[in-house]
């Protein structure tokens, strides 16, 4: 029983303090499977459903509507109850016609924002990483776990507006000064402001970015925390109607 734990399984006690459940109340809850998100910045689709929602009881409940395909990610239905998910998913409920976007509030708990149907029909994706494949084709790696092959030179840490689940790229948010950021790690998580002055270093130190908020405050993060959404107001709607 111990081993199939380990597995399948996480103490609750170790659970991710994005994760909305009680450590104490019991002492395992389920474990992400391997996927799009690292375990630390997402959570299965099981906790979304029954402890967010809360459209089911308990785990059997959960995993019974999971598993009919009632649940869709970024346009898919997913029915892994330990699928992961994250910044940025995009979860709907056909049946009862309910849109959310996962999003960082300003404790860095990932929470459910509701949107319009317009709204789900996009998700915007951080380029982590790029390389140069065969036919000189650029493979961009995105914050989510997918990669999108693209003949356009986008550069790190740029945001791309994909249309899902077709994966195609509808625009572009470049990382630069003047551009809005939102903060997704560090003691500034969930906070957004106007990107002022970025120092890229040429040593070991990390990168940094200085910004602006919309009262005037000025604060320091690190480049990797910085999650453009648009140049003079977002392309997705924001917790607090900002």
């Amino acid at each position: 029983m111990a081993k199939m734990g380990s597995r399948k399984h996480l103490k609750r006690y170790k659970a991710p303090e994005n994760w909305p459940i009680h450590p104490k109340e019991y002492k395992w809850t389920v474990k992400t499977s391997p996927g799009s998100h690292a375990l630390d910045k997402s959570m299965p689709l099981l906790i979304v459903v029954r402890d967010i929602l809360k459209i089911a009881d308990n785990a059997r409940e959960a995993k019974i509507i999971i598993n009919k395909g009632d649940i869709l990610v970024d346009g898919r239905p997913r029915k892994d109850y330990k699928f992961p998910v994250g910044f940025m998913d995009i979860i709907e409920i056909p049946k009862s016609g309910k849109v959310y976007r996962i999003l960082p509030d300003e404790k860095g708990r990932l929470i459910l924002h509701p949107i319009s149907s317009e709204n789900k029909e996009f998700k915007l994706c951080r380029i982590e990483d790029k390389t140069t494949i065969k036919g000189a084709k650029i493979q961009l790696n995105l914050h989510d776990g997918r990669n999108c092959l693209t003949e356009d030179d986008y550069k790190t840490a740029d945001v791309l507006k994909l249309k899902v689940p077709e994966q195609e790229i509808q625009d572009h948010i470049k990382f630069e000064n003047g551009s809005l950021g939102l903060i997704t790690g560090g003691k500034h998580i969930g906070e957004r402001g106007n990107i002022k002055e970025i120092t890229i270093t040429k040593s070991s130190m990390p990168n940094t970015v200085v910004i602006e908020t919309a009262n005037g405050k000025t604060f320091q993060t690190l480049k990797d925390y910085v999650f453009v959404l648009g140049k003079e107001k977002p392309l997705i709607t924001l917790p607090g109607g900002k």
